[in-house]
């Protein structure tokens, strides 16, 4: 089944694309299918109280991660794609104050949080780690209409049907080079004569227009240079209890201030690479709009390789951005295809991990390097995530969530150049990391995967 470039990067909120993006898009849906009627209970009058109760990794860091707050406003009617924070939170407050939610086109309901959000902290829901069930009630107390969803990574969103259905490869649109692994995308750059990029692009003409490819590719390097922007001139301490302080404007003020300098350590540009993913990931933690890349706990890694190609590579041209974004599009597919980017489901590697394998490649194809050296560029990357725990300190998408983005975008850039030594030829494809990243995950402890219940989360005071 093709993903799309669309599908792997969206712009969406903070702070987490599986806990905040994907159960605000899992409430629009059971709207629209309350609006729809058709999985209704027959007998059941109209819907007058709507009810959650989240599962696995949203209850267990769901206030960390703002998941009650991302339900709410989604049963409200907000999406992610065109958030509007001050809208919202004037919502939140009447919905708090009144007990009723009014979402559109529904008449309105009894919702209050403290009765009808419930965190369930048993064992998780049988289909996936991130899980919540939203139910709909009518006036006498009789179920309306119910249904479960889970949040996969990303954004990405399937209701329990969908997830228990086996997946048919001739769903969605037919792509002209349709691909299913790593090899095979290699070997279509061959045979088809066309870059990674090249492929992609082809492939996303059977969904839109190259005008409308282009102006979308357009939009996320916008929302994403913002973003980083933004997270440059921002101060404060960041929301959530551990009082976690802004650093980039510091740091980068510092190196502005440098430039220039005789003296300056050639190890600096470590430094640019960092503050450029740490402004992104200080912006994703204050709840504010990101690009989900391919996760909002990862979403600092490619923006800030995109920004040390422009801004610090001779030559560098920001024509090129459409190129990278479609070839790290094209790897992020597939290692969602076959392995995960739920950080639920894998831990950090799916995260971080994939992000810093997209960027690797994208930073190679756009500095000349071939399909194979592309390929080698991301399995570097990836090989050097392996293992890595998800266990965020507070259930915040703070420590050590923001450094570890800076970290993977190091690493994207050191595997490009290495890959870039190289003819290609590597010992370790990009297929059979992908597959050791999905058995890894599948044997990580729980504990180490989005819970909050192992490794720093409970070595660190959280106060």
């Amino acid at each position: 089944m093709f993903l799309s470039v669309f599908d792997i990067f969206k712009v969406g909120v903070g702070p987490s694309s599986s806990h905040t993006i994907g159960p605000m898009v899992a409430a629009g849906r059971f709207l629209a299918a309350l609006r729809d009627g058709a999985d209704r209970i027959p007998g059941a009058g109209e819907p007058a109280r709507l009810v959650c109760r989240l599962h696995g990794s949203l209850a267990f860091t769901g206030k960390g991660h703002a998941t009650d707050r991302a339900v709410i406003l989604g049963l409200a009617g907000f999406d992610p794609g065109d958030f509007d924070a001050r809208r919202a939170a004037e919502v939140l407050e009447r919905i708090a104050a009144t007990g009723r939610i009014a979402p559109p086109d529904l008449p309105e309901m009894a919702f209050d949080a403290a009765r009808d959000l419930v965190f369930d902290y048993g064992p998780p829901l049988p289909g996936h780690a991130n899980g919540l069930v939203l139910s709909a009630w009518d006036a006498r107390g009789n179920l309306h209409m119910q249904e479960t969803y889970y949040s996969i990574g990303g954004g990405f969103v399937q209701t329990a049907r969908e997830h228990d259905r086996p997946r048919d490869e001739a769903e969605g649109p037919a792509v002209p080079h349709p691909f299913r692994t790593v090899a095979e995308l290699v070997a279509l750059t061959r045979t088809r004569g066309l870059t990674i990029a090249g492929l992609q692009r082809a492939n996303e003409r059977a969904l839109r227009s190259d005008a409308e490819i282009d102006a979308g590719l357009a939009r996320l390097w916008a929302v994403m240079t913002e973003c980083i922007d933004r997270g440059l001139a921002g101060e404060g301490i960041l929301p959530g209890g551990l009082k976690v302080r802004r650093r980039a404007r510091a740091i980068h003020e510092r190196l502005l201030a440098e430039r220039g300098q005789n003296l300056t350590a050639p190890h600096t540009i470590n430094d640019w690479i960092s503050v450029y993913a740490i402004a992104v990931n200080e912006e994703n933690a204050a709840g504010a709009q990101v690009v989900t890349a391919p996760t909002n706990g990862a979403s600092g890694v490619i923006p800030a390789t995109i920004r040390y190609y422009l801004d610090h590579v001779p030559g560098a041209t920001r024509a090129k951005v459409p190129e990278f974004l479609l070839t790290a599009g094209a790897i992020g597919a597939l290692i969602k295809s076959n392995a995960s980017i739920s950080g639920a489901e894998v831990g950090c590697q799916g995260e971080v991990g994939s992000a810093a394998a997209m960027a690797a490649a994208g930073l190679a194809a756009v500095l000349g390097g071939t399909p194979a050296q592309i390929e080698n560029a991301a399995e570097i990357a990836l090989e050097h995530h392996l293992g890595m725990t998800c266990d965020p300190i507070a259930g915040l998408v703070q420590a050590p969530c923001i450094e570890r983005n800076g970290l993977g975008a190091i690493k994207a850039v050191s595997a490009a150049s290495l890959a870039l030594r190289g003819d290609g030829q590597h010992l370790v494809s990009l297929d059979a990391c992908i597959e050791t990243m999905r058995q890894t995950g599948r044997d990580m402890d729980s504990r180490y995967k989005e819970t909050s219940l192992g490794g720093l989360a409970v070595n660190v005071p959280a106060c």
